[in-house]
């Protein structure tokens, strides 16, 4: 212990947001409140004092930032990252000794004893502090503390007292005295788009309009003024690479593929190339380069998959047999998940002799997309490669290129989703796929909102995947689908849909799986690109209210009213400095009209209590007039399963 720690009577505990101990940045997003907190006191009953240290990693100099004491010893600081990139912080607390002499001052003089003494300790406190203070904090201080030696009125003394000085005087407290915690923290603050963002799944190779074939960009582009007009702003495309063609898979995932099957396109590379090259039936270079530019004047981002697999015949596997697994009859072992084999995919060796050269490849495939324009990746499987390795690539390109997102596809046990999240990943696929009544949902909510996780894990909720489709959809047809897009788009800032499959409403399942049948995985599907269709519009108009309404535009801010029927969820959620604040109310029975009593939480929709208010569908147009805290709903989810209200006060 060196000469001055034993002085320091300041404690600091239970930080957050503090990940694994602090070996894992939390999340933030640009221009959003960071909310930092602590477990700050001491011995006895002096006054105390805290502060963050806040910089951006590219910066030397430290901003300081006072903590406020909210209650039980629990102290908080919010600041605001302006650019993106790592964010350091630290938290120091003291011994305020100015406010505590205030505070003893006051008792004294409020009794009617005698406080010469204390007065001139507080003269003396100022005189020291001038010692070390800038010109102009010397001249208050010193003007201060004459004033409060000629001070002989109690009206005279309380002036001086109450005057606020506690400011200048921390500036200049005894360094040798700070408590400082010993951890420097991170925050990895990202752009908006980490947060918010509304993805449309389409395999290119099924975007042509004719049918019969294969699509290309060119067709891709010319539905972008579609997808942007649905108000989509990332277009997710699969593995747009070469297709292997050894054990290629045919239609509905059969192990035998006819001459025109045209694959999985997550079996990737062939005698054409592999993670670097393009399947010549979508495209050139140029081409794909033309989309990116295309789709970013619609306003939308286009998202690659990262898929870090093999087909018998990508060029790795003769070029890099080190990378692989070989079996004692001299072939390369495949992808189990028993009992379903996928021959059509060699998984990558993580614990090869070389996996410094196979992790070094890897990231060269992201660079090489990136160069190409792409900045988003919806990375698949991400729980079956190196944990490590993801923590190495996600930092290492994202300290040289901050704009870009990692979406971990990872269906998979929560530890591991929690850990693919902390090293890195911007955003998470999730289990709410698979929470469909009002408990799990809130539960589940409530798990991803209001504990750590919100501090590393950022949601986005699919209703589908290519590979899932689950049965309460299969069972519910349309009124399921607009149930579940209504709650994706509005518990979480993040949503996506396989898009046409979903908004045409395709909901046949292969016979016992909760997939579907004539997989597009597997064959080229034709859509009618021009056909309307109810879910459609519906998609549409709640995409134009999430762009529209600032409150739907974080995950973080959701509160659950209480219902007095299970069959109705109800939630608000609200952006104070807009003004914002929305009521969703959504019938979880896709079959069967339900009311409920709702008990909206006014307090947190800031709704003062008594108070009328009216509240308006921003899907049906209707309105009604609410007041206070109980009011009824009935949803009929042959008409419309849902509200969406816009709470509007009265003034």
């Amino acid at each position: 212990m060196n000469t001055t720690q034993g002085r320091k009577r300041v404690i600091i505990a239970n930080v957050s947001p503090r990940i694994e101990e602090g070996e894992y940045a939390a999340k933030a997003i640009i221009n959003e409140n960071v909310l930092v907190s602590a477990d700050i006191f001491a011995d006895g009953h002096d006054e105390l004092a805290a502060s963050i240290l806040v910089r951006h990693a590219a910066e030397r100099k430290w901003t300081e930032i006072p903590m406020k004491l909210i209650m039980n010893d629990r102290w908080e600081a919010v600041f605001k990252p302006g650019r993106t990139g790592r964010y350091q912080f630290r938290l120091q607390g003291w011994i305020d000794h100015f406010s505590t002499w205030q505070k003893n001052a006051r008792k004294k003089l409020d009794a009617g004893l005698n406080i010469e003494t204390e007065l001139q300790a507080g003269v003396a406190m100022a005189g020291k502090a001038a010692e070390a203070a800038s010109p102009a904090d010397k001249r208050t201080l010193t003007e201060w503390a004459e004033k409060l030696s000629v001070a002989k009125t109690t009206e005279g003394i309380l002036s001086q007292l109450d005057r606020n000085m506690r400011g200048i005087m921390n500036r200049y407290r005894d360094k040798n005295l700070l408590s400082l915690y010993p951890e420097t923290l991170e925050i990895d603050v990202e752009r908006q788009k980490a947060l918010f963002s509304t993805w449309y799944e389409l395999f290119p190779r099924s975007a042509a309009s004719e049918a019969g074939k294969h699509g290309t960009f060119q067709d891709v582009k010319k539905l972008l003024p579609r997808i942007a007009r649905m108000g989509f702003d990332v277009l997710y495309l699969p593995p747009i690479h070469p297709i292997g063609e050894k054990k290629r898979k045919g239609r509905n995932n059969s192990l035998e593929a006819g001459p025109d099957d045209p694959g999985s396109p997550w079996a990737i590379g062939n005698r054409k190339g592999g993670h670097k090259a393009i399947h010549p039936q979508l495209g050139t270079l140029k081409d794909f380069r033309d989309l990116v530019r295309e789709a970013g004047k619609q306003g939308i981002e286009i998202a690659l998959d990262i898929a870090f697999q093999c087909a018998p015949d990508h060029p790795y596997v003769t070029q890099h047999p080190q990378w692989f697994k070989w079996r004692s009859d001299g072939t390369v072992q495949y992808a189990e998940n028993p009992p379903k084999k996928y021959e059509d995919i060699l998984p990558l060796d993580f614990e090869s002799q070389d996996w410094q050269g196979l992790w070094e490849e890897l990231k060269s495939v992201v660079e090489y997309w990136i160069d190409k324009g792409v900045n988003i990746f919806r990375v698949d499987n991400p729980h079956t490669k190196s944990l490590r390795f993801w923590e190495w690539i996600i930092r290492d390109v994202r300290e040289k290129h901050p704009q870009v997102i990692f979406l971990a596809e990872a269906f998979t046990r929560p530890r591991v989703m929690e850990r693919l999240a902390k090293a890195g990943f911007t955003q998470s696929y999730t289990y709410f796929t698979w929470r469909n009544t009002k408990y799990e949902l809130e539960e589940y909510m409530r798990e991803l909102t209001k504990t750590d996780r919100k501090f590393y894990f950022r949601p986005n909720f699919w209703p589908n995947t290519p590979d899932i489709l689950p049965p309460f959809l299969s069972s519910g047809g349309e009124n399921a689908h607009i149930i579940r897009l209504i709650l994706a788009a509005t518990l979480s800032a993040s949503y996506g849909i396989y898009g046409p499959v979903y908004e045409f409403c395709i909901h046949t399942p292969y016979p016992t799986k909760e997939e579907y049948a004539d997989n597009e995985k597997y064959e080229i599907r034709h859509w009618d690109w021009d056909r309307c269709t109810r879910l459609g519009e519906l998609i549409t108009r709640i995409n134009r209210i999430r762009n529209t309404h600032p409150a739907l535009q974080t995950t973080w801010n959701i509160e659950f009213a209480e219902t007095s029927n299970d069959q109705i969820i109800c939630y608000g959620k609200a952006d104070p400095e807009a003004g914002d604040r929305l009521i969703i109310a959504v019938n979880l029975d896709p079959f069967h009209m339900q009311s409920a009593h709702v008990k909206i939480p006014i307090a947190a929709l800031g709704i003062p209590a008594g108070r009328a208010y009216l509240v308006k569908d921003l899907i049906s147009g209707n309105s009604y007039q609410w007041q206070d805290e109980w009011n009824y709903v009935q949803l009929n989810p042959q008409e419309l399963p849902a509200h969406v209200f816009e709470v509007v006060l009265d003034t």
